[in-house]
């Protein structure tokens, strides 16, 4: 991702639903004017769900995402039914399109049911409408519990409809932008910030990752001024600024080695937490943390990231958690992982979920995987807390956040 984008978490995600050959693609780029997913006559040519980064007007920076149809079948086209529905869970906006020529079908109303289910504003489209009938209008109004207005004709092949399903969508997606800030609000204009970010090999060549980007852009936005080094010259830095920090922010693995070097009276603090606090998860963090001290012999943990990446040899989710997890608890541990999309829907046999800063998953599909742990009576955490936490500098990391700190203050 180029540092002149939005990020793709921050973006509006709008998928489109359906049964295969409705023309799911074929609207999806009829909307955007431009070829975002291939199109054919051939059932299930989208076999792996589409994910485009774009500006679409007037809503601005949005995620399209294209997936496979709902009724595909066999064992592999039940993976794909699989993956369409993990889409959901990120999409701020669902637009379901019907095949004009034979109108909804029950799967489509179980869809719609679901989407109904998760909170997702919609639009219901019925596309080849010039394939389409009073009758089957009338028939998909009644199986999808709408009223004959409520469904969109259009036809992605003619052009026709597609202003209006623009500017439905518009009208759904559109949502408040919260006024939440990385670490703008805890600090001053030309108050100093240090940064700590470690360069080894698992660090991304040339780019510095999304939540160091994210915070500098915050810290300008503050008037503040961000001072960035490695973890080798924390110590150096803050004696040789002339004045104090009023915060010193690192990346979880660094923490122990930064605790040392940054004075007591000087606000620490990591990344993964702050970033916890920025998507409204951080009391949750902080409370399924302390499972660490109940966990027995064959107690089963699972490390989820939010992102797909290669793996190095002192891999951070695969290797460093386990083992540090290992170590605090005394415990024979099992360990399961999951990256990028993949995440249980059944958590029920696991006694803890360490998940990652989740900086590139949008809110709303963080907010889903934490209401599944909560619904299935499963704490959840995150990295840098857990590192805080097994490395006993937790309570000074949320110090920041009074109202944190103080479920820590009597432990």
């Amino acid at each position: 991702m180029s540092m002149n984008q939005t990020p793709m978490s921050e973006r509006v995600h709008i998928g489109f639903f359906g049964k295969r050959n409705a023309g799911k693609s074929s609207v999806m780029n009829a909307v955007t004017g431009q070829e975002l997913a291939v199109v054919s006559d051939v059932k299930g040519t989208t076999t792996d769900p589409v994910y485009k980064s774009m500006e679409l007007l007037p809503l601005g920076p949005v995620v399209m995402m294209d997936t496979p149809g709902i009724d595909d079948e066999g064992e592999l086209g039940g993976l794909r039914v699989k993956k369409s529905y993990q889409v959901l869970n990120k999409a701020d906006a669902a637009v379901l399109v019907i095949d004009g020529a034979s109108g909804a079908s029950q799967e489509d109303r179980a869809l719609l049911e679901r989407i109904r289910r998760k909170g997702i504003p919609f639009a219901a489209v019925l596309n080849k409408q010039e394939l389409s009938s009073e009758k089957i209008r009338e028939s998909t109004a009644e199986i999808l519990g709408l009223s004959v207005d409520e469904i969109l004709p259009v036809s992605a092949g003619k052009g026709t409809g597609i202003r209006e399903l623009k500017e439905k969508i518009a009208k759904i997606a559109k949502r408040e932008e919260p006024q939440r800030r990385i670490v703008g609000d805890m600090i001053s204009p030309s108050d100093f910030v240090v940064l700590v970010v470690p360069i080894d090999s698992a660090a991304p060549k040339g780019r510095l990752i999304l939540p160091q980007q994210q915070t500098i852009r915050d810290i300008l936005e503050a008037d503040a001024v961000s001072v960035v080094i490695k973890e080798d010259r924390v110590r150096e830095t803050i004696e040789s600024l002339g004045k104090k920090p009023r915060l010193v922010i690192t990346d979880s693995q660094a923490f122990s080695k930064v605790a040392a070097d940054t004075p007591e009276d000087i606000p620490l603090t990591s990344f993964s937490i702050l970033f916890a606090g920025y998507k409204g998860n951080l009391r949750t963090a902080v409370a399924g943390v302390t499972a660490l001290d109940r966990l027995n012999d064959g107690d089963k943990i699972l490390i989820s990231e939010g992102c797909t990446h290669h793996r190095q040899c002192d891999d951070i989710g695969t290797v460093k958690i386990p083992r540090w997890i290992r170590e605090y608890t005394g415990k024979d541990i099992r360990i399961e992982t999951t990256s990028g999309t993949e995440f249980p829907d059944e958590l029920s046999g696991y006694k803890l979920i360490v998940h990652c800063g989740g900086c590139m998953l949008n809110e709303r599909e963080m907010k889903y995987r934490l209401s599944c742990a909560e619904d299935q009576g499963v704490p959840m955490t995150n990295y840098g807390i857990l590192i805080a936490y097994v490395k006993g500098i937790l309570k000074r990391s949320v110090e920041i956040f009074p109202e944190i700190y103080s479920l820590l203050e009597n432990r």
